[in-house]
């Protein structure tokens, strides 16, 4: 099999990818270097990467040398692993969420902050102002939603919800991605393997978690979450022999 075309990853995503797929909240300069070095990533470049991701506010450093993420990124580390075990309903029976944006005089910020959320949460933009999605994850509402949102969850908001589900997300472009990021998993290069998790990492964020029945056929989502998973526990039993 050909290797597949993926675009490398930075010795700083290289380091983030490490500390957000790790088992524990902190890492040892040692426990970075090694794990670094089995793809591709020579201990000076590790050591400078760290002092600027520690400058950038990207992790912080212990008394002891070691390093954990900062806060902004330990969101993003909880939305990464939600995104590889989603929550969903075990009865879902065809309901689609809708969620209405009510308040006005918001700033272009608020706006966009909003946008940001409410994609995150895997909504889809009907048309402006009216978002929706098939009711079945297990969503936490924030408040930033609740408070300016109306939720209403009935019947699909058109009779025929596949073709909408297409219409609103571009399944055959993730699902071409995903299967790009199966194949460099399947290969023995130990870079291009990482590249593909890091990268697979980011591309679960926006898989948007669809009902099998409004997804194309043979869909990879399950595949590439069982293979992210399989592969961030290589690298921490990797990580662990090295130092060990």
């Amino acid at each position: 099999m050909a290797a597949p075309d993926l675009k490398p990853v930075s010795t700083r995503s290289a380091l983030l990818t490490l500390l957000l797929g790790a088992e524990v909240p902190r890492l040892s300069t040692r426990e970075l270097v090694a794990a670094a070095s089995v793809v591709g990533f020579a201990e000076p470049t590790v050591r400078v990467a760290l002092s600027r991701m520690t400058a950038a506010g990207d992790v912080v450093r212990d008394d002891e040398g070691g390093y954990r993420l900062s806060e902004r990124l330990v969101v993003r580390q909880r939305r990464q692993e939600e995104a590889a075990h989603p929550t969903l309903r075990d009865d879902w029976d065809g309901a689609w969420d809708l969620l209405a944006v009510t308040t006005a005089g918001r700033t272009a910020s608020e706006r966009a902050e909003l946008r940001t959320t409410l994609t995150e949460l895997r909504l889809a933009e009907l048309r402006e102002g009216l978002w929706t999605r098939p009711a079945n994850l297990g969503i936490d509402w924030p408040d930033a939603v609740t408070e300016v949102c109306e939720r209403f969850t009935g019947a699909a908001p058109v009779a025929a919800p596949v073709a909408l589900a297409a219409r609103l997300w571009d399944l055959d472009g993730w699902a071409a991605t995903a299967r790009t990021l199966l194949a460099a998993t399947a290969t023995d290069d130990p870079v291009l393997r990482f590249t593909a998790c890091a990268t697979s990492g980011r591309h679960l964020l926006t898989d948007p978690v669809l009902p099998p029945s409004l997804l194309p056929a043979d869909w990879p989502g399950d595949a590439l979450r069982a293979s992210h998973v399989a592969y961030k526990q290589w690298v921490v039993d990797m990580r662990r022999t090295m130092v060990g």
